[in-house]
């Protein structure tokens, strides 16, 4: 019998993902909780699956015995609560970043984990959305560069005000900008350092263009054990350029560097995810556009055996927390 998912929380496009890429790794969707605090969002969701069945009470979706997991892309503030009450119920977890918005969230989902064995896991889009991620990840952790000693993770996203709901504007409903954005950043330093005590050392927010105090820059300095770390993320992209943003990330090794253009590369080769990489032996650019993706073929695994090959567990509750401290940390 396949694995079964139903979809609570269409708040953001990012439930189309989450839900194509669950189908494709052989999960079954039940059906989907049709409310919405943005009505294009259902209404994309309707016309790209039409054939899923839309169940009028959510709590259904949370007692059906037959669904493992419970998939959500609400408001940011409504992730962890939801995500909580999927796991009292027996049901793992796929939660869109963030996935948790404060300290007092952190702590239910750690209890919950704890309590009930059940998995929550945060789909960080930025690695686990990029094949040229994975492809960096497989080769750094072969050692094509040496130990890593910095990561240099870049953010920017387009605002596209007029398609953005209310709660996207509320610093208390999507968390503040470092926790909505910097999440995907401090995942990657993590994992490409291999950090075992990763902290903040410095944060800093600012709102500069967009206006009634609404936080469109920010900044982090992360450091560890074993390396260090800056992540810079805004919402500043601008109309001129093709893609929502111009997402990159450059790992410095002690015996070469790797640098990504994820989405574009301006005025250069077309198309996504383009490594560049230089070492001893010179330079070259791999194109890994179009590469398998792992992390849902591996969560839809990690459900039925019970294991953690798409994500530690701990892993996605640090990432959180890190986040949670930078945007408390951070100088204003």
């Amino acid at each position: 019998m396949a694995t079964r998912f139903g979809v609570i929380g269409l708040d953001h496009r990012h439930v189309y993902e989450l839900t194509q890429y669950l189908m494709d790794a052989g999960m079954e969707c039940a059906g989907y909780w049709p409310v919405t605090s943005d009505a294009g969002v259902l209404d994309g969701f309707r016309k790209r699956f039409p054939h899923l069945p839309e169940i009028a009470e959510k709590a259904r979706l949370l007692e059906d015995t037959t669904i493992d997991v419970i998939v959500t892309a609400g408001i940011p503030c409504e992730r962890a609560p939801l995500a909580v009450a999927a796991m009292r119920a027996g049901k793992d977890v796929l939660v869109d970043k963030p996935g948790i918005t404060d300290y007092a969230q952190l702590a239910a989902v750690e209890h919950a984990v704890a309590e009930t064995g059940r998995i929550f896991s945060v789909c960080f889009s930025e690695r686990f959305q990029t094949p040229s991620t994975q492809v960096a990840l497989d080769m750094v952790r072969a050692g094509a560069i040496g130990q890593v000693v910095q990561t240099v993770g870049l953010g920017p996203h387009r605002l596209n005000r007029p398609l953005r709901p209310d709660w996207f504007w509320d610093a208390s409903t999507y968390g503040g900008v470092l926790v909505d954005i910097a999440s995907h950043q401090i995942d990657q330093f993590i994992v490409f350092t291999e950090s075992q005590k990763p902290e903040v050392a410095f944060a800093s927010v600012g709102h500069f263009a967009v206006g009634g105090g609404f936080e469109d820059f920010g900044e982090v300095v992360l450091r560890s054990e074993r390396a260090r770390g800056y992540v810079r993320v805004d919402w500043f992209t601008p109309d001129g350029l093709p893609t929502w943003g111009d997402g990159r990330l450059t790992i410095l090794g002690t015996e070469g560097t790797i640098e990504l253009r994820k989405y574009i590369d301006i005025e250069g080769r077309a198309g996504t995810d383009h490594l560049f990489m230089s070492d001893k032996k010179g330079t070259r650019h791999i194109h890994c556009e179009g590469q398998k993706l792992t992390y849902f073929r591996n969560f839809a695994a990690d459900v039925r055996d019970r294991t953690e090959t798409a994500m530690p567990q701990a892993h996605a509750l640090t990432v959180c927390r890190l986040a949670l401290d930078a945007q408390a940390f951070a100088a204003r």
